[in-house]
């Protein structure tokens, strides 16, 4: 991480592990989705080619 006057290096370390638990976070539920995905991503091509 970049050095800022003024921070606390544990302070930038807790906040850093809670943005990476969020995207974590947000990672793990959008999982459900993968298959409707592909399904539309599917629909699409299988409409462009035929």
């Amino acid at each position: 991480m970049a050095r800022i006057a003024g921070r606390k290096t544990a302070l930038t370390w807790v906040a850093g592990v809670f943005c990476a638990g969020v995207i974590a976070l947000l990672g793990y539920l959008a999982i459900p989705m993968l298959p409707v995905i592909g399904d539309y991503v599917a629909g699409m091509v299988r409409s462009l080619i035929g």
